[in-house]
């Protein structure tokens, strides 16, 4: 094998909570990750000389050690004594800076790809510890599906597949700081906390009602009060049908679940031609179906 094609991709958080404040800085963290179908297109080829190289799509996006996909490369070569280049193709479609894991998703593609393309026959807890070098949601979106994620996202639990539903995900034309966002974040008790647990058991019992109802992300409390379109994404999905919505990480991005395609699709038209959205996407939830080892 010399080259290998594979999908990378998005994750949104049904349940975002920050624990506490830990004191090497970190934010120990507990959430409900989930797949969702829009994915980055990566292809890795093996070449004949020892060089790393990248080619996006992107014409702002690094292609050297400032690129995930780079450095998780750059990872596998020196923990697995590899010699030989690879060049790396890659065509972004999941929004950038986003809160949707585009890039840890496809730093964690890298990863799998490099496994199969070099036969190293790494088994999956090895991936996953090489993944939390490069970033804490590497890990999960190597893993995939529905899952639990806690300490500073390194603990994953997969839960049972979240109940079917459409996806709209909308995504303003402005950027957030993760650091921004976590260093603002004030954990007192006026903050609402989303019920962790109440979600786990109505995925459980594959109730999307109640599930969506135990719904919340706390950094909200610190990007809807800052910028406001956030806020009047949610609404506006919320109006047109959505079950619920909700802001995926640490933003902009917001996404709503549908229960009726034909909702979902009115949605997606009504913010495709309004103002309030820079990129819109319809799309559903995806359940992995990856072998680790080859």
């Amino acid at each position: 094998m010399n080259s290998i094609k594979l999908k990378a991709y998005a994750k949104i958080n049904l349940g975002l909570d920050v624990v506490r404040k830990r004191e090497d800085g970190y934010h120990e963290v507990r959430m409900i990750m989930q797949t969702i179908g829009l994915y980055d297109k990566v292809s890795i080829l093996r070449t004949n000389n020892t060089s790393i190289t990248v080619k996006t799509n992107l014409p702002y996006l690094p292609t050297d050690e400032n690129n995930l996909v780079y450095k998780a490369a750059v990872l596998v070569r020196k923990n697995y004594n590899i010699s030989q280049g690879v060049h790396i193709i890659l065509d972004k479609k999941i929004p950038v800076a986003a809160g949707l894991a585009g890039g840890s998703s496809d730093a964690a593609a890298v990863l799998y790809g490099l496994n199969r393309l070099f036969h190293l026959k790494l088994p999956r807890a090895e991936l996953l510890a090489l993944g939390l070098k490069l970033g804490a949601d590497v890990p999960y979106c190597l893993m995939r599906g529905t899952a639990l994620s806690e300490g500073i996202g390194e603990k994953l639990t997969p839960l049972a597949p979240f109940p079917f539903c459409h996806v709209l995900i909308i995504k303003p034309g402005i950027n957030v700081s993760t650091r921004y966002v976590y260093e603002n974040l004030k954990l007192n008790e006026e903050i609402k906390h989303p019920d962790i647990d109440a979600i786990i058991t109505a995925i459980k019992a594959n109730d999307l009602q109640s599930a969506a109802g135990h719904f919340g992300n706390v950094l909200e409390s610190v990007t809807v009060k800052d910028y406001p379109v956030i806020g009047q994404i949610k609404e506006q999905l919320l109006n047109t049908g959505a079950i619920t919505s909700l802001m995926s990480g640490s933003g902009p991005t917001v996404f709503g679940l549908f229960d009726s395609r034909e909702k979902a699709e009115k949605a997606f038209y009504q913010f495709k031609t309004g103002k309030l959205a820079k990129q819109v996407y319809l799309t559903g939830l995806y359940q992995p179906r990856l072998k680790f080892s080859h």
